[in-house]
């Protein structure tokens, strides 16, 4: 007999199995799953915990909801990791206005858990991005050359719904809005297929999940929208995660000059780090920034990107281009129903305004390649995720974001995704390439690509020779993928009696 409205899963498509099965101590400051599901037949509700936001202006609420099975064309995930976008923050300030409550959450990553039938781009197991737009491939907006705002997702009037008017959250016997059709702040979410991303079986989940917003909103209004010139002078107003990724960018396409703007200094270090030359906070000033932007530059920057989301610093940011050929680019989401107010006379002489979102990248087809760059090391992205929480600290997560300090990016671990990862608490004594040979091991049980040439080429770099203390025994790079296992898995064996014990 078929499975239930045609889903196909995987043999452990539910969840990956409770690292408190293997380790026995569990850290505090790791988020599990409450209950592994691992019994759970194929396409059923499924049980777990979601932040929810009942109410705008008030703390997230971690809750059991359920979850139902994805409908055709639709797929289920099983959510590794998610990013905080400012968007997030401006929905829980009640600046802008979204169905609720609502299960919040946009930059996310994950394992497809099970997809409904007619799903054929993904299966489960896979890795993915999920997309806040999606990419029909048969709209008017997708078959653009440039078009990226696919119809089937109103991102600008939100209905927090799925395409066929109804939700898949339940939660104290309410449904639950869904967030653009996303909503990554929850162990478990339904998604359709035009807004999944398959991405490198290999690829950091906790790593890449803001590759579905940050990055590709960063680098494509530099590389796509303004196409920013060597030699230019660029402004950016807003120093977090979008802001340096635009900071990057501009980098990359050989901008003489990087101006940051921000109101948090404690930013300044990291700006100048990925490229800012000048750094400037508006408090400080005598005058307007965009006046001071404009003497510094000579007449005014040729490229200025708004990464903040106010009526105030688009204005700002659009008065500090050069006034007959400077470009600006907002990418801040203004509040709702917020208008932008400016001399007309300022367009006449050439000044171009633009807005673009996720940097004009169509999703399925562009983003995934985003990802295989930075496995490739064509740039790394790590240091835009200056904090990371675990599921249970979300509302932590989102003080900070709101806090003074040094914050361009947080990321929420709702899974770990690989056990030993869990386990690096227990093996904490054992030497390094050790503990590698121990995750390589555990990555053949599960099934999993483990790439021990990876781990070789790390050992290589690091000493020609390693020590293992267990095993009392010296190998060297070149030796057979057998010792490796042999070491790991006595370690595995001692762990084992060890918990059990």
């Amino acid at each position: 007999m078929g499975n239930p409205g045609g889903c196909r899963t995987s043999r452990n498509s539910t969840a990956l199995p409770d690292p408190r099965e293997e380790a026995g101590k569990a850290s505090a400051a790791i988020s599990v799953t409450k209950g592994s599901n691992s019994g759970l037949p194929a396409c059923k509700v499924i049980t777990c915990r979601a932040a929810i936001a009942w109410t705008a202006n008030a703390p997230l609420s971690i809750e059991e909801v359920e979850v139902d099975p994805p409908k055709p064309g639709e797929v289920r995930i099983k959510i590794v990791s998610s990013g905080l976008c400012g968007t997030d923050k401006h929905i829980l300030e009640g600046k802008d206005k979204v169905p609720l409550p609502s299960i919040l959450g946009h930059e996310g990553t994950g394992i497809v858990e099970s997809i409904g039938e007619g799903v054929t781009t993904v299966q489960p197991g896979d890795k993915v991005l999920i997309f806040l737009l999606p990419e029909c491939g048969e709209c008017r907006y997708c078959l653009h050359p440039k078009g990226n705002m696919c119809v089937k997702e109103n991102i600008l009037s939100p209905t927090g719904l799925m395409l066929d008017g109804t939700s898949r959250f339940t939660c104290r016997g309410r449904k639950i809005y869904h967030l653009y059709g996303t909503s990554t702040f929850t162990e478990y979410t339904v998604v359709h297929e035009i807004a999944v991303g398959k991405i490198d079986a290999a690829a950091p989940l906790d790593k890449v999940c803001i590759m579905s917003c940050a990055v590709p909103t960063g680098f494509g209004v530099v590389f796509n929208t303004a196409r920013v010139t060597p030699g230019s002078t660029c402004v950016i107003f807003g120093l977090g995660g979008i802001g340096s990724a635009v900071v990057m960018g501009c980098k990359a396409s050989g901008a003489s000059r990087i101006i940051g703007v921000d109101i948090i200094e404690d930013k300044f270090p990291w700006a100048r780090a990925l490229g800012v030359t000048d750094c400037l906070n508006p408090q400080n000033l005598k005058r307007p920034v965009q006046e001071v932007v404009v003497e510094m530059t000579g007449g005014g920057a040729d490229f200025a990107f708004e990464a903040v989301g106010l009526t105030d610093t688009m204005v700002a940011a659009f008065e500090s281009c050069h006034v007959s050929y400077g470009v600006c680019v907002i990418i801040g989401v203004a509040p709702s129903a917020a208008k932008l107010s400016f001399d007309p006379l300022m367009l006449l002489p050439g000044r171009t305004l633009k807005g673009a979102t996720l940097g004009e990248y169509k999703t399925r087809s562009c983003i995934p390649k985003l990802v295989t760059d930075y496995m490739q090391r064509k740039f790394n992205t790590d240091s835009l995720i200056t904090h990371q929480f675990p599921f249970e600290k979300i509302n932590k997560a989102f003080e900070l974001f709101r806090s003074e300090h040094c914050c361009l990016r947080c990321s929420i671990k709702l899974f770990i995704c690989i056990r030993s990862v869990f386990l690096m608490w227990e093996l904490s004594a054992i030497n390094f390439p050790l503990r590698m040979a121990f995750i390589a091991s555990h990555r053949f049980r599960k099934g999993c690509q483990c790439r021990q040439k990876l781990i070789y080429n790390q050992r290589r770099n690091a000493t020609p020779k390693s020590q293992c203390k267990i095993l009392n025994t010296t190998f060297t790079a070149e030796e057979s993928h057998t010792r490796t296992r042999r070491c790991s898995d006595h370690v595995y064996t001692i762990l084992k009696r060890k918990t059990t014990a």
